[in-house]
């Protein structure tokens, strides 16, 4: 039996040998804490040691960029900047992470959850309330899927800040004769031509150079001008993964640094689960006591009553465990 903690005191009186105890800092918040024991561990299992060491030389590797460029060539600290400037500046309040790649179908969740739980802040560091708007809205699909999902908006709704991140070498190579070009070939013409089509648009004096009829061209014109930036990696090694995770990192730190929030606290997650033990004790006393709903507000008061008022699929009388 190991364990993975940030108190090596209690794992000994838990049970487990402290020797076989992985330390980390209690300081490390969760949705940083993939190049620490709790993350590495777990992926050394599945992947072995010497791919989770790629893995963190990439991510070492941006980290001493950051600390070692001048900010005009510093990529973190360019797209801080670049973020700040839409979100602060020009009112764009969402960015779409859009990975032309497979296998960072889950990247956009795990951006999602780094860049809003870190900067969804509306108060600075020294508890003033913040006079202008701070942190993004982060969403993202895995290539083709986005753009039959949301891209609509993106191109002629709302402005949407996009990250396209895109692969020369492909995973899964497929090449079928006769075809004009691969799998990988033609995902990758996705990825070129959709930066072009938000930043360039289409005008109405091209549809009607293209005999679109006129009551048409309305729907048919592209605003353009809709900020757009793109990674291309050479490939998709734990390297390069290592990599682009640590730029991300870095650039919702620079972020909150010029907005002058805490990126490493999460005050806004306690309310919830404060009041969520509230509730609990409630469903507590009425399963097990039959006492009525009480102390809460009336829109609450009446989902409880009747959550309560169904018989529950678990009897609270015997142990319940999932059929196997």
């Amino acid at each position: 039996m190991i364990a993975v903690s940030t108190n090596l005191k209690l794992v000994k009186e838990f049970g487990i040998d402290p020797n076989n105890a992985f330390a980390f800092w209690d300081w490390v918040g969760g949705r940083y804490s993939v190049c620490s024991a709790v993350g590495v561990l777990p992926l050394s299992l599945q992947y072995g040691f010497p791919i989770v060491q790629k893995f963190l030389e990439g991510a070492s590797s941006i980290d001493n960029h950051v600390h070692t460029s001048s900010f005009e060539k510093n990529i973190p600290v360019l797209l801080g900047l670049l973020s700040v400037w839409n979100v602060s500046f020009l009112g764009y309040p969402a960015r779409a992470i859009l990975p032309y790649c497979q296998a960072l179908e889950k990247l956009a969740p795990h951006i999602q959850q780094l860049s809003m739980e870190s900067n969804g802040k509306g108060v600075s560091i020294d508890g003033v309330r913040l006079p202008f708007e701070a942190g993004e809205i982060d969403f993202g699909e895995p290539g083709t899927n986005g753009q039959h999902s949301f891209y609509q908006l993106i191109h002629q709704g709302r402005v949407i800040p996009c990250d396209f991140i895109g692969v020369i070498k492909s995973q899964q190579p497929v090449y079928l004769k006769g075809e004009t070009v691969s799998n990988h070939d033609e995902l990758m013409s996705n990825f070129f031509a959709q930066p072009d089509a938000l930043a360039y648009g289409k005008t109405p004096e091209q549809l009607h150079s293209e005999k679109v009829p006129e009551n048409l061209i309305p729907h048919k014109t592209f605003q353009g001008n809709r900020p757009s930036l793109s990674f291309l990696l050479s490939s998709l090694s734990a390297y390069e993964i290592g990599q682009l995770l640590s730029i991300y990192e870095h650039r919702i730190a620079v972020q909150g640094f010029i907005w002058g929030i805490n990126s490493f606290d999460q005050w806004g997650v306690e309310l919830g689960k404060s009041l969520a033990s509230t509730v609990r004790k409630q469903l507590h006393a009425s399963r097990m006591e039959g006492k009525p709903v009480e102390g809460f507000n009336p829109s609450s008061a009446s989902l409880l009553t009747r959550f309560l008022a169904v018989k529950p699929s678990t009897p609270y009388d015997t142990t319940v465990l999932p059929k196997v």
